[in-house]
């Protein structure tokens, strides 16, 4: 079998996770990546188109001519890269426009779950600020939760505490546009409790293979405190979803959404993100996402035993009940170190000690989600830098591995949570 080449559109940590998980297939001869960065640069041809740029990207397509086409991140999926690639003939992994709205838009997810019964927080959409806080005046109910409807760079959710803290979130979504468009529908939710998940899962549109589970760390400080970042820390797995938990939510929640989403004319292929909490009342989905979590994937994909570009091929193929996917019985942990200040202004170009020439470290992989440098030298050119990843026999064994990584690696202003998944057992 002849291999193939491949471009993998994104440029941070779960891009990284992706091209090494590729990087172990026998039929992959050459990677590209575009945008890419300094660490990915080690494992793949970088190319400097962003990931936004459909046209561009298509263009580059056209001069690489690769024989797949992997969209990691939201906003092309959601802008309709997959589409514009399968127009020019390339086969691509990734939702098209229309399936990739149950992320980009909240709206549309929630009625789809009001409609098909899938278990999810209540809820009533707004499009009118007066309207929203008349609804959480008469509601009265506190924390509330309050969501941008389209995509904020995973910003656009507020847990307001109190009456002022919601007015302040719907005036500042709605009013001074603080997400632009993203604000101008908002939707008004209830507050769940419970240990929250987060499940991938494979899926070509008919089937769904959930991965292992994993659990992300989204406070800035140690003890779930600080403001929420886009993630300091991930493991898998998680150790609140149970085998009775994993096969309800695969009854009420995987399968009727994969269900649901065809039925509405917007079969769903590729990855599809449930985030989910564990409530008294059994799992309820928080959020759908139409892609591969950051940086969930860091510590999932090191799990894979399948060939991941069997998978692809699958899902691609709508051939996914064909392939047996396979995961390890043990665990990974991952530890991002962020610039100082993260995740408000930081200072960039710091030098990174501590890598290889790769920008690798003994005892882990490194996943590099804002690096900036060549010939081997490394600087901070972002918020979250590195995703240090050990995998272990158990989660004690890949966090400790993982940490003993991580001290091995500095730069000016590092900041990392000491607690990743400790601080839950």
């Amino acid at each position: 079998m002849s291999k193939i080449n491949i471009l993998v559109v994104g440029g941070g940590g779960r891009e990284h996770a992706i091209i090494r998980a590729l990087k172990k297939s026998a039929g992959i001869d050459k990677i590209y990546c575009a945008p890419g960065n300094a660490g990915i640069a080690a494992d793949a041809e970088c190319y400097p188109v962003k990931a936004t740029d459909v046209e561009g990207m298509v263009a580059l397509a056209e001069q690489l001519k690769p024989d797949c086409v992997f969209v990691a991140p939201d906003d092309p999926l959601v802008l309709g890269m997959v589409d514009a690639m399968n127009a020019k003939g390339f086969r691509a992994f990734g939702p098209n426009a229309k399936a990739a709205a149950i992320e980009g838009s909240k709206a549309f997810s929630k009625d789809l779950m009001k409609k098909y019964g899938i278990p999810t927080a209540a809820y009533e959409i707004f499009t009118d600020p007066a309207a929203a806080m008349e609804y959480i005046r008469r509601q009265n109910s506190f924390p509330t939760v309050i969501k941008a409807d389209g995509l904020a760079l995973g910003k656009g959710v507020v847990i307001a505490a109190d009456l002022a803290e919601a007015e302040a979130a719907v005036n500042s979504m709605m009013n001074d546009k603080c997400f632009g468009a993203s604000g101008d529908t908002i939707v008004v939710e209830e507050f769940l409790q419970g240990p929250e998940v987060s499940v991938l899962a494979f899926t070509d549109g008919k089937t769904v293979k959930p991965m292992v589970s994993s659990m992300d760390h989204k406070p800035a400080y140690d003890g779930n405190k600080g403001p929420n970042t886009g993630g300091m820390g991930t493991i898998s797995p998680n150790p609140f979803y149970t085998d009775e938990v994993a096969e309800r939510c695969r009854k009420e929640i995987f399968e009727p959404t994969v269900a649901a989403m065809s039925a509405e004319g917007r079969p769903f292929k590729g990855c599809l993100y449930f985030g989910l909490m564990i409530t008294k009342d059994g799992p309820k989905v928080i959020e759908y996402n139409c892609r591969f979590g950051d940086p969930e994937t860091q510590v999932v994909l090191p799990r894979l035993k399948t060939d991941l570009l069997d998978v692809i091929n699958a899902v691609i193929d709508e051939k996914l009940d064909e392939l047996d996917v396979q995961w390890d019985n043990g665990a990974c942990a991952c530890v991002i170190l962020a610039s100082g200040g993260y995740p408000g202004s930081y200072e960039k170009g710091k030098v990174i000690s501590g890598l290889d020439a790769d920008g690798q470290v003994d005892g882990a992989t490194v996943y590099h989600a804002g690096t900036s440098g060549e010939n081997g030298t490394y600087a901070t050119n972002g918020g979250r830098v590195l995703g240090i990843t050990a995998n272990g026999a158990d989660l004690d064994a890949a966090i400790d591995a993982a940490y003993a990584a991580a001290a091995k690696i500095d730069f000016e202003g590092k900041q990392f949570r000491t607690d990743i998944g400790r601080c839950v057992r």
